[in-house]
């Protein structure tokens, strides 16, 4: 008899729905929780009766409509439109402010938000034949990534090791007549400060320069904290010299991935944007985004999140999470050997070590092995290594558990005792070179730390070791042959 499940995706014959979706729950169960406040990166969960039905019903009316054409589907168009109103008057536009005339588009996420901000940039400037974007160390990846995609220099402003914000005169040095792009965060994704935007945008404004604020992760947080009486700095079009904004609605507006709103001061600044093409015998292409075709079910879905909750409702989410906030900060204070990197000012808390005794990755592991999912970062630039919390109002119900946990965790950690590395593979990180890295040499590497292909190992401490010992050049390779290992196809 045929297996009709095989091995694969694509069986000789069809399965039943019924058992493809057992197969994907049984795949699910491995995953990281996405509800429940336990995990603190990657997915943001409001903690909300209902929402997510609710998400995924409108997403399942508009899951088959095509953002590439919108005269075809004015559905779409009605729900972009109206989410880049909500965006911009959030965040400082629209009728009756100093920004009446905000224009945006919808994106899938982030990185492309960031990445069409450095394309409008550098497309108003076709005169430069070498563009180049000044960007604070704390500014998200994602600008790296885009200076890549677009062949633009990128222009680094160190960061404070204190505050972790940058020095508006460094911004201001680093400026250049082919500078066509400065960059702030509110708040930088790493640590949750927020930059002295006011200050970077009047310089970014005196050189006659744009200046973009990445608000992908708190443009939909700190409106509401700031209602609260929160001392939140100014940061959005209400600065003068702010030309283009970034906010995220699928991290704290809730939406389903991924949704994210790319704002412009107007169209004027926001037409080098799109790409439009007639020169060929198909249809006339004009796109606002990267993609051509896109599915309309996340829009859907991030519509019908922002009609459900309401203002009322985010703000009742951004007192539970501020709340929250507060109670994971004194668990880490209370605890020996560990102390803030800084002073919670979004919804992010991240801490680090004094105690060398106490290795932060080990603690991170050791945290995973008691259900709570946490995000370690690497150490940089007189930076040292720490623990991301990105904290979401379904978190609030856990933070009395939090704190033992925490204690828990840390006492386990110390017990275990730091990671220690063979001297000789310690010495090879610290020398190797990219280039120098064999098949044979990446595969031994892996092998060492558990890395096989498809699987990762239970515990990352080994892992997170070696690639803090290395430099960032032969960091970032490992890290390529790494995830490389686990991407294989099943056949």
């Amino acid at each position: 008899m045929t297996d009709t499940a095989g091995t694969g995706a694509l069986p000789v014959e069809g399965v039943p729905a019924a058992r493809v979706l057992d197969e994907i729950r049984g795949l699910r169960a491995a995953d990281r929780p996405t509800h429940g406040g336990r995990l603190f990166a990657y997915v943001y969960d409001p903690g909300v009766a209902g929402l997510d039905e609710l998400a995924q019903a409108a997403h399942a009316e508009s899951a088959h409509v095509n953002g590439l054409d919108p005269t075809a589907f004015p559905s779409l168009l009605a729900m972009e439109n109206a989410l880049v109103g909500a965006a911009a008057r959030l965040l400082g536009g629209g009728p009756g402010t100093s920004a009446p005339d905000v224009v945006g588009s919808v994106t899938s996420g982030g990185t492309e938000s960031l990445i069409l901000a450095v394309k409008a940039a550098r497309d108003a400037r076709p005169d430069l034949t070498e563009p180049r974007i000044v960007v604070p160390v704390s500014g998200h990846a994602a600008f790296a990534k885009a200076a890549h995609y677009l062949r633009v220099a990128l222009d680094p402003v160190p960061v404070d090791p204190v505050t972790l914000r940058p020095a508006v005169a460094d911004v201001a040095a680093a400026i250049r007549p082919e500078t066509v792009l400065v960059v702030a965060s509110a708040p930088s994704y790493a640590h949750g400060v927020v930059d002295p935007v006011a200050e970077i945008a009047a310089v970014a404004a005196a050189a006659g320069v744009r200046c973009h604020v990445d608000a992908c992760f708190g443009g939909w947080t700190l409106p509401w904290l700031r209602r609260l009486g929160a001392p939140v700095p100014p940061f959005d079009f209400a600065v003068p010299g702010v030309t283009s904004i970034s906010v995220d609605l699928h991290k704290y507006a809730y939406a389903p991935k991924g949704v994210s709103v790319l704002l412009h001061r107007d169209a004027g600044l926001r037409a080098p944007q799109f790409f439009a093409y007639a020169d060929w015998p198909g249809y006339t292409m004009v796109n606002p985004v990267i993609a051509s075709t896109r599915s309309g079910g996340p829009i859907a879905a991030a519509y019908a999140t922002l009609r459900h909750l309401g203002e009322d409702g985010y703000l009742r989410l951004a007192a539970v999470t501020r709340d929250a906030v507060a109670g994971l900060a004194d668990a880490v204070r209370a605890v020996d050997g560990l102390r803030l990197l800084a002073e919670p000012e979004s919804t992010v808390v991240c801490f680090t070590a004094d105690d060398p005794e106490l290795d932060l990755f080990v603690l991170v592991d050791e945290l995973t092995a008691r259900g709570w999912h946490t995000q370690p970062q690497l150490a940089y630039a007189g930076l040292p290594a720490s623990v991301h919390l990105t904290v979401t109002a379904a978190v609030a119900p856990r933070v009395a558990e939090f704190g033992p946990a925490l204690a828990e965790a840390a006492a386990a950690a110390r017990a275990a005792g730091p990671v220690v590395l063979p001297p000789e593979l310690l010495a090879l990180a610290g020398s190797l070179t990219p280039e120098a890295l064999t098949p044979d040499l990446i595969a031994g590497l892996a092998a060492g730390l558990g890395l096989g292909a498809g699987a990762a190992p239970d515990r990352m401490a080994a892992v997170n070791t070696l690639l803090q010992a290395a430099p960032v050049r032969l960091r970032e390779r490992l890290l390529v042959e790494f995830v490389g290992l686990l991407q294989r196809p099943t056949w």
